[in-house]
C-alpha cells in the first residue's frame, strides 16, 4: 500500500505521489504570534506532525516549512496596546510557541520563517502581479488582487462567485473576513499611523505600507521552495479547516497568478476543529486552554497526543475532563509497557512477540496509509500491548523484532507517557532528606528529583503502615494525597510498595 490523503482541492482521497521521488515539500501555516497558541491550534499542529513523522518513517526526505505570522492586524493591535515595537511584542510569543511545541514533542520544522524577514520577497510578488494587471492600486493607497481577473478563483473552497461585483465598494482590507465574502483582497496595505508607531511599515515602489496576511505565506513559500527545491509548486500544504477560505484560497490565487503555474500545492490537507466541552474555544465562553495550562496540571505530552489520536484529524474532537483522564490512564499504561520492553532482552523473539510485532507493523502501515487513520494505529498499539504484557507476565522476554516494531510505532505516534516506578521492599525504609516528623502534606518545594521521590516513598510506606494497622480511612487519605501530586501507589503481594509517577515532559 501507499499513502493516500484526502485532498481538499479534489474532495477525494488520492494516492500520494510527490513531484520528486523520495522528497516531499510541505508548508504548514504556523501560529499568529499575538498571544499564546491554544490547544485547538495545536490540534492542527499535531496532525501535521503526525503527517511529517509518517512521511519520514515511510522513507521520504521532508522539507517542512512552518511560518510565523508576526505582522498582521492582530499582532499590530497587540503591540499598539502594549506600547512596544512589533518585533519585541511578538518575540515572547514566538519563544512560548516553541516551548509548547517541544513539550508536545512536535518535531522541528526545516525552517520557521518570520514574515517580517521576507518583506523583499513580498514586494517582488506584488510588483509581479501589478505588472501582469492582476493587481491594482486603490484610491486608499493599498494594492488589491482583482479576483475577476483570475478565473480559477474559488476552486479550493468552492465559494460562489456569482455575486462578485468589482469596484471600490467590494474590496476588503481586513486580514480575516466572513465566509462567502468574495471581494478583492488587499495584498499590500497603505501605512497607517498605528502601523508606523510600532515599526510595522516598509517602503515599496507602490507605496509605504505593510503586507496583507495572505500575501505573506505565498511569498515565503515560493522563496524557500525555489531556494531549496528548485520548484514553485508545493507537494503538500496543510492547515486547519478555518483557513480554507479566505486564506488558502487567496494564497492559491496570488501564487498561481504570479508564477503562471496551474497549482500552488498538489495536495491540500486540512484538520477539523477542537471544541472544549462541546463549545468552540473563545474568550466569551472563558474556555481557552493552552498547552502550558495542561503542562502546569502535570499532564504528560503522551496523554495529549493520545487524546488527539483517538479521533481522526478530519473529524471534530471534543476536549472533556473525562476524555483527558482516560487518555492519561491509557498513555500511562503504554508508558509502563514501554519500560517493560526496554528492561527485557532476548536475542530472539518468542512466538507471541514475533507475531505481535508483525501484526503491529502491518496494521500501523495500513492505518496511517489510509489518510492518517490515527485511531486505528493507536488501536494497533494497544492490541500489541495486551499481547506483550501477557507474554511478559508469563516470563517471556521481547527480542529485537518486537522492540523495533514498538519503537517505530511510538516514534510516529508519540503517545506514551514517561513513567517512573519506585519500589520499596517489604522490610526496607526509603532513604531521603525528610524525617518522619517533617513529612509535609504537599510535595517539597525542592525541585530536586531525589527529594520529590523521597517524599512520595515515605508517604507510601506510611500508607502501608496504616493498612497494616487497619486504619483504612487514613490509607485512603494518603492514596488521594499522593494522587493529587501525580503519584499512584500500589501494594505488592509480597508486602512491597510501589509509587508510579507520570511526568509532563517531552522527549
Amino acid at each position: 500500500m501507499t499513502l493516500r490523503l484526502y485532498n481538499t482541492l479534489s474532495r477525494q482521497i488520492e494516492p500520494f505521489e510527490p513531484l520528486q521521488p523520495g522528497r516531499v515539500s510541505m508548508y504548514t501555516c504556523g501560529p499568529t504570534v499575538y498571544n499564546y497558541a491554544h490547544i485547538g491550534n495545536f490540534r492542527t499542529f499535531l496532525f501535521e506532525d503526525l503527517l511529517r513523522r509518517w512521511l519520514e518513517a515511510s522513507g521520504y526526505e521532508v522539507f517542512h516549512v512552518m511560518n510565523l505570522t508576526d505582522v498582521d492586524d492582530k499582532t499590530i493591535a497587540g503591540a499598539v496596546e502594549a506600547g512596544v515595537p512589533l518585533r519585541r511584542y511578538t518575540e515572547r510569543f514566538i519563544e512560548a510557541f516553541h516551548e509548547d511545541r517541544r513539550y508536545l514533542r512536535i518535531k522541528d520544522a526545516s525552517v520557521y520563517p518570520r514574515a517580517t524577514d521576507y518583506i523583499a520577497a513580498m514586494i517582488t510578488l506584488v510588483e509581479g502581479l501589478l505588472a501582469k494587471g492582476i493587481a491594482y492600486r486603490g484610491e486608499d493607497g493599498s494594492v488589491y488582487f482583482a479576483i475577476a481577473r483570475f478565473p480559477a478563483y474559488g476552486r479550493l473552497s468552492q465559494v460562489d462567485r456569482r455575486e462578485l461585483k468589482p469596484g471600490a465598494s467590494e474590496r476588503v482590507t481586513a486580514d480575516e473576513y466572513a465566509k462567502e465574502d468574495v471581494r478583492d483582497f488587499a495584498l499590500w496595505k497603505a501605512a497607517r499611523p498605528e502601523d508606523e508607531a510600532v515599526g510595522a511599515t516598509w517602503d515599496a515602489p507602490f507605496g509605504r505600507g505593510r503586507p496583507g496576511w495572505h500575501l505573506e505565506c505565498s511569498a515565503m513559500a515560493l522563496e524557500l521552495l525555489r531556494r531549496s527545491q528548485g520548484t514553485e509548486v508545493l507537494d503538500i500544504h496543510a492547515g486547519g479547516v478555518d483557513l480554507i477560505f479566505p486564506h488558502h484560497e487567496d494564497e492559491i490565487a496570488q501564487s498561481c497568478a504570479f508564477t503562471g503555474q496551474e497549482l500552488f500545492a498538489r495536495y491540500w490537507v486540512h484538520g477539523e476543529f477542537l471544541n472544549v466541552r462541546g463549545e468552540k474555544m473563545s474568550k466569551r465562553f472563558g474556555n481557552i486552554t493552552t498547552p502550558r495550562d495542561l503542562r502546569e496540571d502535570g499532564v504528560d505530552a503522551g496523554a495529549i497526543r493520545l487524546l488527539m489520536s483517538q479521533v481522526h484529524y478530519r473529524q471534530r474532537l471534543d476536549l472533556t475532563d473525562e476524555g483527558l483522564a482516560s487518555a492519561r490512564e491509557g498513555s500511562r499504561r503504554l508508558g509502563e509497557l514501554h519500560n517493560r520492553l526496554l528492561a527485557g532482552r532476548s536475542p530472539t523473539d518468542p512466538e507471541p512477540f514475533a507475531e505481535a510485532a508483525e501484526r503491529l507493523d502491518r496494521e500501523l502501515a495500513e492505518a496511517l496509509d489510509d489518510d492518517l487513520n490515527a485511531p486505528r494505529a493507536v488501536a494497533a498499539m494497544f492490541a500489541f500491548a495486551t499481547t506483550a504484557n501477557a507474554a511478559l507476565d508469563a516470563g517471556q522476554q521481547p527480542g529485537p523484532r518486537a522492540r523495533r516494531a514498538w519503537e517505530r510505532a511510538e516514534g510516529v505516534l508519540g503517545v506514551t507517557s514517561e513513567v517512573r516506578v519506585l519500589k520499596v521492599e517489604a522490610s526496607a525504609e526509603p532513604a531521603g532528606p525528610q524525617s518522619e516528623a517533617a513529612l509535609s502534606e504537599g510535595p517539597p518545594d525542592d525541585p530536586n528529583e531525589n527529594a520529590q521521590q523521597a517524599w512520595a516513598l515515605r508517604w507510601a510506606v506510611r500508607r502501608r503502615e496504616a493498612k497494616t494497622g487497619r486504619d483504612y480511612p487514613e490509607a485512603d487519605r494518603i492514596r488521594a494525597l499522593l494522587r493529587a501530586s501525580g503519584w499512584e501507589v500500589r501494594d505488592g503481594r509480597d508486602g512491597s510498595v510501589e509509587v508510579v509517577r507520570t511526568r509532563a515532559q517531552g522527549h
